[in-house]
């Protein structure tokens, strides 16, 4: 057996003329409106995508050093930008591999987002090698502790995000929200938090239909009026500094709390951490020991 290893990001524009593009593959072919596409090219101008986009070396960065610690190819491959889930798991095939194991850089499931993932690997894989696909890692003990390590001793009120997606997903039995809330209370229990800590959701999109509360804004300002003035955010539900961290954290929430006269820090986020790398290579070993047929 020969294995490799297709490790897949949401992806991400690595110029302003690339956005236009990006957020087209993002909605699949549904009506883009203007007003949305142009505050989505403003705000990469304003986080100076030209002169740094950090998501896509990031993922590199963590692909070299997972390839690393594992002895194995690792590839990668993205959602809605290049190279393609497609495209990587090509690469493994080319390279010999009869079976891939797919690992996505986002912790917890939802039919919205890992299941694109893993109908992407499995048509491209589908009757060529076996694949071992990780359906979701949100109670992975390695990750667990590498966020209560950034939490711990804090005397700020921890907020836990995660991208909010519609509400309607709990009417059909998605796990996302009950694995977000695991994982915070996982890590506020290893951390010591006791009662100090919350959850709320950001980066919901503009589709004119309700999505999973509450918005992080909203919350900063229901925290203000409870009496808190120092909060420390943990994004549990991302691994990287993208553009859901960099503009709805470092820029939004920022400015909210600022008004709001509220001290706001989040913490450092995993990326390429030695010791995230080591939970990530943990959970494809562990994948790899019961692969199974595509």
């Amino acid at each position: 057996m020969k294995a490799a290893v297709v490790l897949m990001a949401y992806g991400s524009p690595e110029r302003l003329a690339d956005v236009p593009a990006y957020y087209a593959d993002i909605r699949g072919g549904r009506p883009i409106a203007p007003e949305n596409l142009e505050d989505l090219v403003e705000r990469y101008r304003r986080l100076g995508i030209e002169d740094s986009s950090p998501l896509n070396a990031i993922t590199e960065e963590t692909r070299t050093a997972l390839e690393q610690e594992l002895g194995l190819p690792v590839f990668a491959g993205m959602k809605h930008w290049t190279p393609r889930i497609a495209d990587a798991a090509e690469a493994a095939l080319a390279d010999g591999a009869d079976v891939v194991a797919g690992l996505v850089l986002a912790p917890h499931y939802s039919a919205m987002s890992i299941r694109g993932y893993r109908d992407q690997l499995e048509q491209a894989v589908a009757g060529r090698a076996e694949l071992a696909f990780v359906e979701s890692w949100h109670d992975e003990a390695g990750f667990v502790e590498l966020l209560a390590d950034r939490v711990r001793g804090t005397d700020a009120h921890v907020v836990f995000t995660a991208h909010s997606l519609p509400a309607r997903i709990l009417d059909a039995g998605d796990p996302y929200r009950e694995q977000l809330l695991e994982t915070a209370h996982l890590v506020a229990e290893r951390a010591a938090l006791r009662d100090n800590w919350s959850f709320s959701f950001q980066s919901e999109s503009p589709t004119g239909e309700p999505w999973l509360g509450p918005d992080i804004l909203d919350h900063l300002t229901a925290l203000h009026e409870a009496g808190i003035r120092d909060v420390l955010v943990c994004p549990v539900g991302f691994v990287s500094d993208h553009l859901e961290i960099r503009w709805d954290l470092d820029v939004e929430a920022v400015e909210r709390a600022a008004e709001l006269g509220m001290t706001f820090e989040r913490i450092e986020m995993p990326n390429a951490d030695p010791a995230f790398v080591r939970t990530l290579a943990e959970i494809v070993r562990r994948a790899l020991a019961v692969p199974s047929r595509a």
